[in-house]
């Protein structure tokens, strides 16, 4: 592959990643969203068919990797360095486009995020409703350590089935190993995603998170600068755990 074909495949496939996940948080979070409120479970699997969608499309320019972790694992594994900044570059470029594009699919939602008004002047509703957590993660309770953990434990849990199934050969044969991993998403996301919002993805983070804080949101609050480097340094953690575990024990 070379590192033009990497670098769009990684951009393209980011972005539709990050345009689904990112537009099913928004689609339960924001006011005036015919899925508002519709829970946990639907964001996991929009989450695990962002996956799918933006793999299955990168897949034949890049291999569809989407995610820093799981390139820092791959690479300690193979001892194969020289593309590793490619596939970041595109991940990261292509997270912000797909942060961009979910704000712009939920314009008249964002524009509308405002306490509205009764007829006696009263405030109506339960106010603005904050947008970080449509862009990035924000941890239920703020303990930095115990984020850490959740954040390297779930990234382990989905990069190290990621290299395994790469020597499951009626995977790769069939086609589906893409698929496969689109549900393991969704399965981390119910069974980890708890207490942290599950980045298991530096570029899936960090990426919205700077457009978050440059986006004219009405009321969209703090961009969570405090907690950034939890979401980057668990998943890259995790990801360079996963490719150590897997070369020694595969």
């Amino acid at each position: 592959m070379s590192n033009g074909d990497i670098f769009v495949g990684e951009v393209i496939g980011t972005a539709i990643l990050i345009l689904f996940g990112a537009g099913v948080c928004a689609a339960v979070t924001l006011k005036h969203s015919k899925a508002r409120a519709s829970g946990w479970v639907v964001i996991a699997f929009g989450w695990g068919f962002g996956v799918l969608a933006g793999a299955y499309t990168a897949a034949p320019l890049s291999g569809g990797q989407l995610n820093p972790a799981v390139t820092i694992g791959i690479a300690v594994d193979t001892g194969k360095w020289d593309k590793v900044w490619v596939y970041l570059l595109g991940q990261m470029v292509g997270a912000m486009l797909g942060a961009v594009l979910a704000y712009l699919v939920y314009l008249a939602q964002f524009n509308a995020n405002v306490t509205s008004e009764s007829a006696d002047g009263e405030a109506e509703g339960d106010g603005p409703t904050p947008t970080l957590g449509i862009f990035s993660t924000i941890p239920e309770i703020n303990n930095p350590l115990a984020n850490l953990i959740t954040e390297i434990i779930a990234t382990v849990a989905l990069v190290l089935p990621i290299l395994a199934f790469g020597l499951t050969k009626g995977l790769g044969e069939s086609g589906t190993t893409v698929l496969v991993v689109a549900f393991l998403v969704v399965g981390i996301g119910l069974s980890l995603g708890g207490p942290t919002g599950y980045a298991i993805n530096p570029a899936r983070d960090l990426g919205p998170r700077i457009v978050h804080s440059f986006l004219p949101i009405p009321n969209k609050g703090t961009s969570g600068w405090g907690y950034a480097i939890i979401p980057v340094a668990g998943p890259l953690i995790g990801g360079a755990l996963a490719g150590l575990i897997y070369n020694a024990a595969f």
